[in-house]
């Protein structure tokens, strides 16, 4: 063998007894320049060697081939699919910060592997064209992330080349970049904190937008160019013909008026479609957050211990045994209704299938009558999520946030048993009066209508994956005193709206519990009086008008139908349990008759 290939081919050995090292994993395979392979799941793909004598390639082959190792040693594709966001350019984002994940994980345990990977990230960020938008988004979000979790710095000419998009990711990640940095070795807090952050900067809405007034622009004023030509060529004909005879040229004005009409059909046209972004985007375009530095998302376990987590439950069940009989009713109730629906609904007179027993009657009668069979219909609700989302705002305590973290509890317990997946959140805010948030906004000097003014928490009582029996400690987290503060709605909806739309259940309830209008005294104290009002309405109208999601609320002594289509108003907190159950039961009862016509 000619001793060039021969060093080529011990060195694909040992990148790839490397790879197998690394990875973890025997099964994997590694192919060298066969694009074609790339779809398969346990095959790592890397470029083709060309040159024996070039350092550079072999370099860049061992940083590709430690990254990929590394991805499936660190990375479980279930959960990485399951918080991918929406969007082409989401999606690449988010796959870059697993990426980018992994590599932290494999450097901290291997020194020679950061190496690697920083080396040829430098190489390659040194020689960076970045022709369009895109390119610098992306390349701009992995440069933030591999700084900031591997704390190194950019050289000047990086620095500027990305500079433009750094600031609008340092002010959106900054309270985050900490909280990531922690959770490297939980992927699927990672990913879901990740996945929420990119959907929050909305850059496929921002990105298609762009390209469509680039679009129309450049189209405009190839429209404009041509149409000055025209105009020249007319005039000059026109003076042409004109100069013996004196006449007006009445025709070219007529042709420049027609152009002015034209222009202004352009200008509204462009200004409608500017307006049906907006419409189709979750986005308030008059509602400001002054920081999201602040806001946290996180699970009722990492709120308190586990011992104070018990006895929180032990109280919530304390008080459960009250109304035990009267919501037990109420969930078997429901139970028995989408049970029966899963047991009693067949497909008869079919050619195949279980034998139908009550025909056989006629085969005795008449032998030559055939065989009839019967098939259970498929269940439209198994395919289903449930959300339930709680104001956990001051006014809410005592006994209202007692009987909503009740009834939430049994509700969950009882559809779980009929397979629907439940999931479980709660929204307030962490301080009282502004918080952090405030503090820093009065440290700039007090800017005017600053816009949201508080830090929000969103948490997590019971996540749709998870069984009850596992999370049910976490339900007593509601009771806790002082836990309960201000009620930022329309934000709390936008959150769980995202959140519902990752999933994969092609149908999706969202039920809203909540004793009044959105509060929060910092915010209103700098803005308008109605200011989170509005964002509540705008928000609930986006989302029923996508019509992906079916929303449906219920008012504790506060009327919500002024902002949801489908509300109900309790006077008695005490009804809580009996209209929640009956409004699902309704719900589940209206999807099957739907479904049978």
């Amino acid at each position: 063998m000619d001793k060039k290939l021969e060093i080529l081919e011990n060195f694909k050995t040992a990148i790839s007894s490397t790879v197998k090292s690394l990875s973890n994993s025997e099964n994997v395979e590694i192919s060298f320049g066969n694009k074609n392979l790339e779809s398969k799941n346990n095959i790592i793909q890397l470029p083709e060697i060309k040159q024996i004598n070039n350092k550079i390639n072999y370099s860049q082959i061992r940083a590709i081939a430690d990254s990929k190792s590394l991805k499936v040693r660190f990375s479980d594709n279930l959960i990485f699919k399951l918080y991918e966001p929406d969007g082409n350019l989401s999606k690449k984002l988010y796959k870059i910060a697993e990426k980018i994940r992994c590599e932290k994980l494999g450097s901290d345990q291997f020194k020679g592997i950061k190496n690697n990977i920083e080396k040829y990230y430098q190489e390659r960020t040194n020689s960076l064209d970045l022709k369009n938008s895109e390119d610098k988004i992306i390349e701009s979000f992995e440069n933030y992330l591999r700084v900031k979790l591997f704390d190194s710095k950019n050289s000047k000419e990086l620095e500027k080349k990305l500079k433009s998009y750094q600031k609008n990711l340092n002010e959106k990640f900054k309270g985050k970049i900490k909280q990531l940095g922690n959770l490297t070795h939980d992927q699927d807090q990672y990913n879901s904190i990740i996945s929420d952050l990119i959907s929050n900067l909305s850059l496929d809405e921002n990105f298609e937008n762009e390209e469509k007034n680039e679009e129309i622009k450049e189209q405009n004023q190839k429209d404009e160019k041509k149409q000055e030509q025209k105009t020249k060529e007319e005039k000059k004909e026109q003076q042409e013909m004109s100069i013996d005879s004196g006449v007006p040229d009445l025709e070219s004005q007529a042709k420049e008026s027609d152009q002015d009409t034209k222009e202004i059909e352009i200008e509204d046209q462009s200004q409608s479609d500017h307006r049906k972004n907006i419409k189709n985007s979750l986005r308030d375009l008059n509602y400001k957050i002054y920081t999201e530095e602040f806001d946290e998302i996180i699970k009722a376990k990492d709120l308190e211990s586990e011992d104070e987590l018990n006895r929180l439950r032990k109280n919530l069940d304390q008080q459960l045994l009250q109304l035990k009989n009267f919501v037990s009713k109420l969930a078997n109730k429901l139970q028995r209704k989408l049970l029966a629906k899963q047991n009693r609904s067949w497909n008869f007179d079919l050619e195949e299938g279980l034998l139908d027993n009550s025909k056989l009657p006629r085969i005795i009668i008449d032998p030559f009558n055939s065989l009839s069979f019967k098939k259970e219909r498929d269940i439209e609700f198994k395919d289903t999520l449930v959300t339930i989302l709680i104001d956990n705002s001051g006014s809410m305590r005592g006994k209202p946030i007692s009987v909503a973290a009740i009834c939430a509890d049994i509700l969950a317990r009882t559809l779980e048993r009929c397979s629907v997946k439940v999931e479980i959140l709660g929204f307030t805010t962490k301080h009282w009066k502004g918080g952090s948030s405030r503090e820093k906004w009065m440290k700039n000097d007090k800017p005017n209508l600053p816009g949201r003014l508080n830090d929000l928490r969103h948490i997590i009582y019971k996540s749709a994956d998870m069984p009850w029996r596992q999370e049910k400690i976490n339900m007593g987290l509601m009771l806790k005193e002082g836990l309960l503060k201000e009620n930022i709605d329309g934000e709390a909806l936008k959150w769980a709206y995202n959140k519902m739309s990752k999933r994969k259940e092609e149908r999706k309830i969202l039920m809203v519990i909540s004793d009044g209008a959105p509060v929060d005294d910092s915010t209103l104290s700098t803005n308008s009086s109605d200011y989170l009002e509005t964002n509540l309405k705008n928000t609930v109208k986006w989302i029923e008008n996508k019509k992906n999601i079916e929303l449906l609320a219920i008012g504790i002594g506060h009327d919500v139908t002024r902002y949801y289509n489908q509300a109900i108003k309790i006077t008695d907190v005490q009804d809580l349990g009996d209209v929640m159950i009956n409004q699902l039961t309704d719900l589940f009862v209206e999807k099957n008759k739907k479904t049978l016509h």
